[in-house]
């Protein structure tokens, strides 16, 4: 396998006729477009035009982007290791950190891996548990475990079933990982419409998590419109079985049965509508929380956990088509949204979409207290274009703790994982990258890095199909990083790294 690809790859990518005909699309569709990641099975791969076939293999030939399966990347970034999937075989998803292990979403279960040594990680657990998204969080002796997918029941041994019957069930799982080698399932928790992501907020003696779902139906017993909240559960550390939702705070307060937030097409055309929230990143150490809400990105209070308060409503009806998910700077006087055009699906990293469709919108807070404002200032994409035969848009990533700056390293699917500057929030620009060929030049095949996140002093990669990665940035502008170092890490719980 290529670890470096010497070639300088080009700027511009000629773009196949199909890639247009999208573009058009993804601008047209109402909400149904915009449904964000993979279902409860992996997306089955979708044959292309004979002409954008053709095109990606002429784009190859010509060095615009990188041979079937080659990996490149920029000369500050390594490559360190791979560990391919082994008796887990769905999509992978989140990475969650706690002292020397990594745990591994994937959507037939988790896995833990010892990372005491980057170059050569260990597998120490894997555990089976079907249901997607299995976004994964952990705290103290606990772990929690995100079930969007409707179930025939809350154990690891359920079944698909419609959500239209109700005696199904979706929602959260917790397991105790005091012996990571043998967690062991201990309670579960339903939530209406399920749980696509969480968010821990810990305290001392509970965990509190915030729940974020969407899409009901008047057809679902357990996820009735407007659903324009979040769950929040409360979790007693030392007795995890007691796990209730103790609150359903409405966040887009309306009337009927839309709700407040987004109302999308035909309003609002190509831009999903809002009936929940997607991701939520929470800043303990500032009481704050973003909430990247479908057609809204909000900034909001969490002083009192239990009852969350919106501060500032914000929407991007011109390039925003789904609001993904947060990441604030350190100070707390910014916020990157993520805008998952074509739900983690399409080929929208190409010229046909331009700079500033499936990007990152960078906000700066402005004000104090309950008058603070989001204040849109630029869009940051990565400057390369990929074939029309990956998905890529903007997805998961995390800080790189550098006093003074503002880092970021970050999950593009196929599109490889990108080390990105905010710190001038009108010029964002990037400073490396590492990025594989397309999976496939025939077919729309859903794959590469759904979370990529820096922990002490290495970034590692969770990619849907080729397994965890594990990469080393080495720049003077990073090196500063090496020095934090943190005992657990849940991306969407950030931390204060210089307090």
């Amino acid at each position: 396998m290529t670890l470096y690809s010497p070639r300088t790859r080009r700027r511009r990518l000629g773009v196949a006729t199909a890639a247009v005909g999208l573009l058009a699309a993804l601008l047209a569709a109402g909400p149904v477009s915009a449904t964000p990641d993979p279902g409860d099975k992996s997306s089955a791969p979708k044959s292309v035009s004979k002409s954008t076939e053709a095109e990606v293999e002429k784009a190859i030939s010509a060095g615009d982007i990188p041979g079937q399966d080659e990996i490149v990347h920029s000369d500050n970034i390594q490559h360190v290791t791979n560990i391919p999937k082994e008796a887990l075989p769905g999509t992978n998803s989140d990475l969650a950190f706690q002292g020397k292990y990594a745990f591994a979403g994937n959507y037939d279960g988790f896995r833990v891996f010892d990372i005491s040594n980057p170059k050569a990680p260990k597998t120490v657990a894997q555990v089976l548990c079907p249901g997607s998204q299995n976004d994964v969080s952990v705290s103290g002796n606990l772990l929690f475990l995100s079930t969007d997918s409707s179930r025939s029941d809350d154990s690891c041994a359920s079944t698909t079933q419609p959500a239209t019957e109700k005696s199904s069930w979706e929602g959260m799982k917790v397991f105790d990982i005091s012996d990571k080698a043998n967690p062991k399932y201990v309670s579960a928790v339903e939530t209406a419409c399920g749980s696509h992501t969480h968010t821990l907020v810990p305290e001392k003696k509970n965990v509190y998590v915030y729940v974020s779902s969407y899409s009901p139906s008047a057809t679902f017993p357990d996820c009735q419109p407007p659903h324009d909240g979040i769950s929040v559960i409360k979790v007693p550390r030392k007795a995890p079985q007691k796990a209730a939702v103790v609150n359903f705070p409405v966040l887009f307060p309306g009337e009927g049965a839309d709700g407040g937030g987004n109302p999308g097409a035909p309003t609002n055309p190509g831009v999903s509508k809002t009936t929940g929230c997607h991701d939520i990143t929470v800043l303990p150490s500032k009481d704050l929380a973003a909430g990247a809400c479908m057609g809204d990105g909000i900034l909001f209070s969490i002083a009192d956990p239990e009852n969350p308060k919106v501060i500032d409503q914000v929407q991007d009806n011109v390039n925003f088509a789904f609001w993904h998910s947060a990441t604030f700077n350190q100070k707390a006087n910014k916020v990157v949204f993520t805008d998952e055009l074509g739900g983690g699906g399409a080929a929208t990293c190409n010229e046909a979409i331009g700079p500033d469709r499936g990007a990152d919108g960078i906000y700066d807070i402005t004000g104090k207290g309950d008058k603070r404002k989001l204040v849109f200032k630029s869009y940051f994409k990565i400057p390369r274009h990929q074939a029309d035969t990956e998905n890529c848009v903007a997805h998961n990533g995390s800080l790189i703790p550098v006093k003074g700056k503002d880092l970021m390293v970050q999950a593009w699917y196929q599109g490889g994982v990108s080390v990105w500057d905010f710190t001038n929030s009108a010029k964002p620009k990037e400073i490396g990258y590492f990025e594989r060929g397309p999976l496939t030049t025939d077919t729309m095949t859903t794959g590469g890095s759904w979370s990529a996140y820096y922990y002490n002093g290495y970034i590692y990669s969770n990619d849907i199909a080729k397994g965890f990665d594990v990469l080393k940035v080495d720049d003077a502008r990073t090196d500063p990083a090496k020095k934090i170092r943190l005992g657990e890490l849940n991306v969407q719980t950030q931390p204060d790294y210089f307090g």
